[in-house]
């Protein structure tokens, strides 16, 4: 399971209710934030979330609306005595942008907490034991763009009924079968785990996407993802401008998800032009599972999402 934090839902400019990009994924009792507008470290305080535990910062795209705000997290960090290395990923275009901006706020190294940069490429960015993020290719405004995306590792558990059948009592031997090890029974019989697991469930995946231009390539990257969080910053009527500026029609996000049969789609980078109700709306024309996102809204990721939009 994913938690997801929407911090900041604004497009380009902020309102008094959406702050600029920023999106906080829980997973695993790791924390991840995806692009960091002016104002983020405010939003996390508001959000009730703190700042313990935040290890990374996933940026998608080097635009100011989306970075930002990284000086300002920085820096309380250090005032809220968070000391745990915080890498700061992206594209190599992202990252040369980022760093001498940091630096002139901060004599690095000497920032208030220790900061690693990760320059990316499209592939595997982490894997755990409980889940991956890897991130993709997104096309805006000819930027070295990438979105994420996270899965957790799908896992076998124990049969009862295989268990039963077996006579495998309750307890450690089903403990240690558990955890991958052959047991031997009392009546000296060997049972092994293959034999006793079931088939594996589904895990969780979740696909966040900033600033996109169009749909088409995306598609594959969140294929069946249980939640994909994109942009929708126009309506279908002003198409001509959102195609001018490189970003996506509620109408096309809404395509999306449906080309690409995902479980939720949570559109944000809301412009202050339209009513969220309409974009809803329009995106929901061609996919039932839509919503808007409003700042401080949560989220749980799990499979089951995707199940009940099947």
């Amino acid at each position: 399971m994913f938690e997801v934090t929407f911090l900041g839902t604004a497009a380009s400019t902020p309102s008094a209710e959406r702050g600029l990009p920023a999106v906080l994924v829980q997973a695993a009792g790791e924390r991840f934030l995806i692009d960091c507008g002016e104002g983020t470290q405010r939003q996390m305080l508001r959000a009730g979330s703190g700042f313990r535990r935040l290890g990374h910062v996933l940026l998608t795209h080097a635009h100011l609306d989306h970075v930002l705000g990284l000086g300002g997290l920085i820096a309380s960090l250090g005032l809220f005595d968070v000391r745990n290395t915080l890498r700061i990923c992206g594209s190599g275009e992202t990252l040369r942008f980022v760093q001498p901006y940091l630096a002139s706020l901060f004599p690095l190294p000497r920032a208030p907490v220790p900061l690693k940069f990760v320059e990316l490429q499209p592939g595997p960015v982490l894997a755990t034991g409980q889940f991956t993020v890897s991130c993709f290719p997104v096309k805006h405004r000819g930027t070295e763009s990438l979105g994420y995306r996270f899965d957790t590792i799908a896992r076998a558990h124990l049969d009862g009924d295989r268990l039963a059948a077996l006579g495998v009592p309750p307890g450690p031997l089903r403990a240690e079968l558990a955890a991958g090890r052959s047991v031997v029974l009392p009546d000296g019989r060997r049972i092994g785990p293959d034999s006793v697991r079931g088939p594996p469930a589904a895990g969780a995946s979740l696909a966040v996407v900033g600033d996109t231009e169009e749909a088409d390539t995306l598609i594959g990257p969140v294929a069946g993802a249980d939640a994909l969080v994109i942009e929708a910053t126009f309506l279908e009527r002003d198409a001509a401008l959102a195609g001018e500026r490189g970003h996506l029609t509620a109408a096309e996000a809404g395509r999306l998800a449906a080309a690409a049969k995902v479980g939720a789609l949570y559109l944000t980078h809301i412009s202050g032009r339209y009513d969220p109700a309409e974009i809803a709306a329009e995106a929901g024309r061609f996919f039932a599972a839509v919503s808007v996102a409003s700042d401080f809204d949560r989220v749980s990721v799990t499979a089951s999402t995707r199940q009940k939009a099947d």
